[in-house]
C-alpha cells in the first residue's frame, strides 16, 4: 500500500511539475499579452503548447491586431493556423484594408489567403492598383499584340492595363491572365472593325475606350481601371510577314511603272512631233529653192517675148550687187564690237 502511494505521489509530482514548466514557458507571454492590454487567458496559452500551436506568434498576432482596432480573438487565429493558413498574413491585410476603410472580414480574409492567394498582396493592389503589360512581354516573342483592320494593313500594339483588386471576387475568380487574354482580344476585335490602319493611328484611344466598355473584368478577381495604349505601330514586311503593308508597297510600285510608261510614250510622241516639224521644214527649204530655180527661166521667157529689156537686166543685177554690200557692210560692223 506504501508502494502505491509513493508511486502516484510520485506520478502527482511529475504532473505537478510539468504543468507548473509549461505555466513558466507562457508566464512571459501572458504578461506581454496583458501589458498590451489584449488579455489571453493562461489555459489557452498552455492549449496551444499541447496542440503544438506557436504561442508566442498567436500572441505576437494577436496584440497588433487587437492594437490596430480589430475584432478577433485567439481561437481564430488558432484555427486558422491549424487549417495551414498563414495567421501573419490575414491579420496585416486585414490592419492594411481597416486603414484604407476597405471593408475585410476575418473568414473572408482567411478563405482567401487558405485559397493559395496573396491576401497582403491582395488588398495592396486594391488600394494602390498595379499595371499589367497587355501581351506578357516574357510569352510572347515581339511582345506586341498582331492585328489587322479591314484594309489588310497589319499593327503591332501593345497596352497597360491598370487593375484593382476586388476582394470579393478574389476567391474563384480568374487571374491576371485571364485580364490579359480578355484585353488582347477586345484590342485585336477593336482593330479588326476599323476601317483603315489610319483610323487607328490616329485615335488609339477610341481602341482602348471600345475594349474598356467590353466589362472584360467580369468573373475575374479584378477590376480594370483604365486600359492605356503604351505602343502603336505598323509591322514591317521584312521580320514580320505584312501582307496588307506588300500589297500597297506592289500596287505603288506598279503605278509608277504605269506613270514612266505614260511619260514615256509621251517623249517618244514629242520626238515624232519634232521630227516631223523638222521634215516639213525641210519640205518647205526645198519648195523655196524649187521656186528659186524658177527665177532664171522666168527672166530667160521674159527676154524672148520683149518684156525685160538688157538696160533692166543689168539695172536689177546692180540693185543685187549693192544690196549684197550693203549686207556684207552690215555685218562686219555687228562683227567689229565682238572683236
Amino acid at each position: 500500500m506504501e508502494q502505491i502511494m509513493f508511486a502516484a505521489t510520485i506520478i502527482l509530482s511529475i504532473v505537478i511539475l510539468v504543468f507548473f514548466g509549461l505555466i513558466m514557458s507562457v508566464i512571459v507571454l501572458w504578461v506581454r499579452a496583458w501589458a498590451a492590454q489584449a488579455t489571453v487567458r493562461i489555459r489557452d496559452l498552455i492549449g496551444m503548447k499541447l496542440r503544438r500551436v506557436p504561442p508566442q506568434q498567436v500572441v505576437l498576432t494577436y496584440v497588433s491586431a487587437v492594437k490596430a482596432g480589430l475584432t478577433i480573438s485567439t481561437d481564430m487565429l488558432e484555427a486558422h493556423y491549424l487549417a495551414g493558413g498563414s495567421m501573419q498574413n490575414v491579420v496585416r491585410a486585414m490592419i492594411a484594408a481597416d486603414k484604407a476603410s476597405i471593408e475585410l472580414q476575418f473568414q473572408q480574409a482567411a478563405a482567401i489567403d487558405l485559397a493559395g492567394r496573396n491576401i497582403v498582396d491582395a488588398v495592396q493592389t486594391s488600394v494602390n492598383p498595379k499595371v499589367i503589360d497587355c501581351p506578357d512581354s516574357a510569352k510572347t516573342p515581339t511582345g506586341m499584340l498582331d492585328a489587322v483592320a479591314k484594309d489588310g494593313i497589319r499593327l503591332l500594339v501593345k497596352a497597360r492595363v491598370t487593375v484593382r483588386t476586388n476582394l470579393e471576387r478574389l476567391v474563384g475568380g480568374a487571374t491576371e491572365e485571364t485580364i490579359i487574354a480578355r484585353v488582347g482580344q477586345g484590342i485585336v476585335s477593336a482593330i479588326g472593325s476599323m476601317e483603315s490602319y489610319k483610323n487607328v493611328l490616329e485615335n488609339p484611344d477610341s481602341i482602348s475606350r471600345k475594349v474598356l466598355e467590353s466589362g472584360l473584368d467580369a468573373q475575374t478577381a479584378f477590376e480594370i481601371v483604365s486600359i492605356d495604349i503604351a505602343d502603336i505601330s505598323v509591322a514591317g514586311v521584312g521580320q514580320i510577314s505584312n501582307v496588307g503593308a506588300k500589297l500597297e508597297t506592289d500596287r505603288a510600285d506598279a503605278d509608277k511603272i504605269m506613270r514612266q510608261a505614260e511619260a514615256e510614250g509621251r517623249r517618244a510622241m514629242a520626238i515624232a512631233t519634232e521630227q516631223e516639224m523638222r521634215a516639213r521644214v525641210q519640205e518647205m527649204q526645198a519648195k523655196v529653192i524649187e521656186a528659186q530655180a524658177e527665177v532664171p527661166l522666168a527672166m530667160a521667157e521674159a527676154f524672148r517675148k520683149g518684156n525685160l529689156g538688157v538696160m533692166d537686166f543689168y539695172r536689177m543685177q546692180n540693185i543685187s550687187a549693192d544690196t549684197a554690200m550693203r549686207e556684207s557692210l552690215s555685218g562686219g560692223e555687228e562683227e567689229d564690237p565682238g572683236q
